[in-house]
């Protein structure tokens, strides 16, 4: 039997493998065609994208055991802020910093194919886990009132 905490790890396992794994060749190709900008471009995305995903995980595990709806607006509010600080990292990257100094292409490319893999990984992941919901005792079908006379 598997424990939410294991099923975090192997959620957080399955995205974080495909992520750097795709992330370090992101990095080698943004560095031999744009130089030192490009790597520095691909280190960031790297890093702003492996934070943001991290943190759904995060909320994730902290609220396990809370009922749904502190869930949901847990859930919301991680959204919204991680929403907020990637524009204001994003406008301080752009007011703050040259085009000389970090490569905006290589950030961009190498953001979305990590958000890819990231999510593959933990789509895939989840889909291994073969979590079930908890079913009702004693189930009524209102599709099916045979089965439902055979029960009482």
């Amino acid at each position: 039997m598997t424990t939410p905490a294991s099923n975090e790890r192997e959620m957080i396992r399955g995205a974080l493998i495909p992520s750097f794994a795709v992330g370090i060749l992101g990095i080698i190709i943004s560095t031999l065609v744009r130089g030192k900008p490009g790597l520095l471009g691909a280190l960031l995305a790297q890093f702003v994208v492996v934070m943001y995903f991290a943190v759904h995980l995060g909320v994730s595990a902290i609220s396990r055991k809370l009922d749904p709806l502190t869930t949901f607006a847990l859930a919301i509010f991680s959204y919204f802020a991680k929403i907020a600080v990637l524009g204001l990292f994003l406008w301080l990257l752009t007011n703050f910093t040259s085009r000389e100094s970090i490569d905006r292409a290589s950030f961009g490319v190498v953001a979305i194919a990590l958000t890819v893999a990231w999510l593959g990984g933990e789509i895939r992941s989840f889909l291994k886990l073969r979590i079930h919901l908890p079913l009702p005792q004693n189930p009524q079908n209102p599709h099916n009132p045979k089965e439902n006379k055979e029960q009482q």
